[in-house]
């Protein structure tokens, strides 16, 4: 037995039969019976387990089901397999808020009828494929294009409210700006919210299916491209999984250049959503500041890495560019005067009280909320969660480096602010360290040959929080399956509860403070 029944409940682990525990690194692996699966989920709310990611698979006649679970830094994968002609399973949303959209996408791409769910409505089929194709499916061709216009998605039942005042203001999909598509449906009492419903998905791209049958490096190019501002998190993690999935270990300078591309993606979302929840209160003096300060972040990636964002860099088996010394050398000219100016910038904004008075008590999410619903990274960390893949499950380089974990009580728009300030200045200290350790040797080993059937998962701590990526191996060493798991599925709905009881006009300040990726869960 392992750590996972080191608890004492009426109802144990020892209660629900499993196959023999195998290691699915970093986690461990229970294959457990169908109708053990809600029960599964209860004793792991019950020992206050996180739920971290769920998703399906078709295996021949069977379609097999995941659910992975993080406690203290150790991951337990649970898995079942229903029939694939009548697939049904008790829902884990019950116990765990974060599983509900993820079941959804489950039964929409699927076909898995989760049989106790609290919300039967579709999540990821807006209309455009009928009602019993399932594009996850084998039989369903990824060339396959519906006939004509695909009908607009205008009849999707929207929670309703009624009395004397209420009033519903239908927000998007499409905004007026370069924002991705999302709607949001309020009901309000004057300019107080009293609900607030999403509905994300207008893009659905397809990833887990033009998935199938890529190589190792076409994958990689794709998950670069998950979430376009995470393509550092998204590619690292699906290339640590089909690393692990062919037993592989990389340069250790290929490691450090990873960890260096990471960091420098958080700096640069950092700074860029802080000066986002400036300009949504009107301070567009900060905006300006931020902006330039990320634009000179970007103008060195492209100078010394290749690209602004660091898309493609990270690929099976290593990185594409290396880092001279010449180029460390003005990386860390860049940090000092970086430094230099967060102090000049953030001492004029702590001086803001009218900054002050639009971000402080507003759109608060309790450290009670922020735990039931999973949330993760600045979004966690804001409210009281201090979970960090780097500190709790480190992977290297972070095993061999102390990395601080910043965290915030209050839960309000401010913390969500200062929180992305401190975790800069954490990245600040790792990126001197990184560079000033940088080891001698290769940059890219090759990419073994992987057998059909292995299987990895890859965790990274993204700037957005926690990234997953499983892949499974088919025949000769093409990908079959492939799940990526933004932070974003797990942050999104906190901003339903983040908002009740604010006034309307703070909607896009609250909205900018968790910036979720609509990308990330568009798949």
């Amino acid at each position: 037995m392992t750590q996972w029944t080191a608890y004492s409940n009426t109802l144990t682990w020892a209660d629900i039969d499993y196959a023999e525990a195998t290691p699915l690194p970093p986690a461990t692996v229970w294959q457990i019976p169908a109708a053990a699966w809600g029960m599964a989920a209860e004793l792991a709310h019950k020992q206050q387990l996180r739920w971290s990611a769920g998703w399906g698979e078709e295996l021949g006649e069977q379609i097999r089901l995941n659910a992975l679970f993080e406690h203290n830094g150790n991951y337990l994968l649970l898995r079942t397999a229903v029939s694939a002609g009548q697939p049904e399973l008790p829902s884990q949303a019950c116990y765990f808020p974060a599983a509900d959209r993820s079941e959804r996408h489950t039964r929409d791409m699927l076909g898995v009828i989760f049989t106790d769910h609290p919300d039967p409505r579709r999540w990821t089929r807006h209309q455009a494929w009928e009602k019993d194709q399932f594009p996850l499916r084998k039989a369903f061709s990824a060339a396959a294009a519906p006939a004509g216009t695909t009908p607009a998605d205008k009849d999707y039942p929207f929670v309703k409210a009624q009395g004397a005042s209420v009033y519903e203001i239908p927000v998007g999909p499409v905004h007026a700006g370069i924002i991705e598509p999302g709607h949001f449906r309020f009901q309000a009492v004057g300019e107080t919210i009293l609900n607030l419903e999403e509905r994300l998905g207008y893009v659905h791209k397809g990833i887990e299916k033009i998935a199938e049958g890529r190589d190792p490096e076409g994958l990689a190019r794709l998950a670069g491209r998950v979430s376009g501002d995470t393509t550092v998190g998204h590619a690292w993690a699906a290339c640590q999984a089909m690393e692990r999935a062919a037993g592989m270990d990389i340069p250790p300078r290929a490691v450090y250049l990873r960890a260096i591309l990471a960091e420098r993606e958080r700096i640069a979302n950092h700074l860029g959503d802080m000066g986002a929840i400036c300009n949504d209160v009107a301070f567009t003096f900060a905006h300006y500041q931020f902006a330039r300060l990320r634009e000179i972040m970007l103008r060195s990636n492209r100078d010394i890495f290749g690209h602004r964002l660091l898309m493609d860099r990270i690929i099976p088996g290593g990185v594409v560019m290396d880092l001279p010394p010449q180029a460390i050398t003005r990386l860390d000219e860049e940090l000092t005067r970086l430094g230099k100016e967060l102090d000049e910038l953030l001492t004029i904004i702590d001086r803001n009280t009218s900054l002050g008075d639009r971000i402080y008590t507003t759109g608060v999410l309790s450290k009670e909320t922020a735990r039931a619903m999973g949330c993760l990274g600045y979004v966690g960390r804001s409210s009281g969660q201090d979970y960090d893949v780097r500190r709790h499950a480190p992977y290297p380089p972070y095993d061999r480096l102390t990395v601080k974990t910043p965290v915030e009580e209050e839960g309000d728009v401010g913390s969500r602010f200062w929180i992305r300030y401190k975790e800069i200045r954490v990245a600040m200290r790792l990126l001197r360290i990184l560079q000033g350790r940088l080891p001698a040797g290769e940059i890219h080993a090759q990419f073994s040959p992987v057998e059909e059937g292995a299987e990895g998962v890859g965790i990274v701590e993204g700037w957005r929080g926690e990234v997953i990526a499983y892949v499974r191996f088919g025949a000769q060493g093409k990908v079959d399956r492939y799940y990526p798991r933004d932070p974003s599925w797990l942050n999104w709905p906190a901003l339903e509860r983040i908002v009740l009881e604010n006034i309307v006009p703070d909607f896009p300040v609250c909205n900018k403070s968790v910036n979720g990726s609509y990308s990330g869960v568009d798949l």
